[in-house]
């Protein structure tokens, strides 16, 4: 059997298939599960390994349309994956046997392809640096350069738990800006939900109670009504107005790099949220130069790492004028100061870190510092932002049940 070469002159693995299957283990109990191999020989002989006698095994079946089946890999999940292999090498397992005992155990069908596909090319001789770069979609650039260094280095161990961690920290602080954005939105958009169900379903009805009356409506009582006549006659094209601009806008932002740099320099403005996503920012950018130059990455290397890794514009832009005045020979620490945007105290722990040799554990303390301070942040941005929205909802609900009632007042007022 011939199999396809590649420019480099590397065979091209065959895809691997995820099958079903159900059979016997030694103590006679019935078991089943699910498992990638290239075809059903290799399956059986993975399964008579662990010890499982197979007695019915077929090709899971592909969703229909692409619909249901296994979750997709989040970035969460290569956190949890890194973290497993850290521990696992800190036990002495090796690598490959690692990666192999990982898909095995792993309940997502997607997960378990990939790492059963990078578990083979190891076996072949294939570094391991060079198999995460055939899936960019999972592990990034920085990810795959930190893994090459610990290859080179011959600490694979050491880099694989700076990896973890800095996964984690930033899975951790990801979470917890998303926290800081999810509780108000969610809020607003029920309050818009219950606003325009009570002023199309409503107040049209309380409308026809008052025409019966002859008499002439409070003016707050008329706004009110002309709103909802606005919203019962237009809704539909007032509903696909929005969900039209925010499909253009998504489209937009995604395509076009000069609107997501304008958005995030607008959002850096915004108070309370911009100074969290500065500090957010600050926390990233300290944690990846932490883990990169840690890890034996040349300065300016991890300075490009810790650009894309920013998480806005306006710092990644700052980042890469930093890279560029260290190329020609300053300091850190005073570039970072040309650029007015870094706080005075993380300049002042690099510079520290740079008269003393030891600007990884600087960034690092940097790192916990403005992490503990994103989450302070998002604690105070929930308590603060909680009364906020009680009013705001009170104000309009509120607002709307009165002008109803207002006329019905008035008129037991007269009578």
């Amino acid at each position: 059997m011939t199999s396809v070469v590649t420019k480099n002159n590397t065979p091209k693995a065959k895809p691997l298939d995820v099958f079903v299957w159900n059979g016997v283990n030694r103590k006679g109990k019935k078991i089943n599960g699910e498992i990638s191999a290239h075809n059903v020989i290799e399956l059986k002989a993975q399964l008579r390994k662990q010890g499982i006698t197979p007695s019915k095994v077929k090709k899971k079946a592909k969703p229909l349309f692409g619909l249901g089946g296994d979750k997709a890999i989040t970035p969460s999940d290569i956190a949890i994956i890194s973290r497993q292999i850290a521990t696992m090498l800190g036990a002495g397992v090796p690598l490959v046997q690692t990666i192999e005992m990982i898909a095995k155990g792993h309940n997502n069908g997607h997960m378990q392809k990939m790492l059963t596909d990078i578990g083979h090319k190891l076996s072949s001789g294939i570094p391991l640096s060079d198999c995460l770069r055939e899936h960019p979609r999972y592990f990034d650039d920085l990810y795959c350069d930190l893994v090459a260094s610990g290859e080179q280095s011959g600490s694979v161990e050491t880099i694989y738990n700076r990896i973890a961690t800095y996964k984690e920290k930033a899975e951790a602080l990801k979470a917890k800006i998303k926290k800081a954005m999810t509780y108000p939105i969610a809020v607003l958009v029920i309050a818009t939900i219950v606003t325009s169900i009570l002023l199309i379903f409503v107040v049209p009805v309380f409308q026809e109670i008052f025409a019966g009356f002859g008499a002439e409506l409070p003016a707050f009582t008329l706004f009110v009504v002309g709103i909802s006549d606005f919203m019962v006659a237009y809704w539909h094209i007032g509903l696909g107005t929005i969900f039209t601009f925010i499909f253009l806008f998504k489209r937009a932002h995604r395509n076009s790099r000069k609107l997501r740099d304008q958005v995030d320099r607008k959002i850096l403005k915004l108070p309370v949220i911009g100074d969290l996503l500065k500090k957010a920012a600050v926390a990233r950018y300290a944690r990846t130069l932490s883990t990169t130059f840690a890890a034996g990455v040349p300065l300016i290397d991890a300075l490009e790492s810790a650009a894309g890794a920013s998480g806005n514009a306006v710092f990644r832009d700052a980042i890469f004028e930093v890279r560029a005045e260290v190329t020609s020979g300053m300091q850190m620490n005073l570039a970072m100061r040309n650029c007015n945007i870094f706080p005075d105290m993380v300049i002042q722990m690099v510079a520290i870190g740079e008269e003393s040799g030891a600007v990884d554990e600087m960034l690092s303390k940097v790192a916990n510092v403005y992490e503990s301070e994103v989450d302070n942040a998002v604690d105070n941005l929930t308590a603060l932002l909680e009364p906020i929205i009680m009013v705001v909802l009170g104000v309009v609900i509120g607002g709307l049940i009165i002008a109803m009632y207002l006329p019905i007042f008035q008129i037991g007022m007269v009578i």
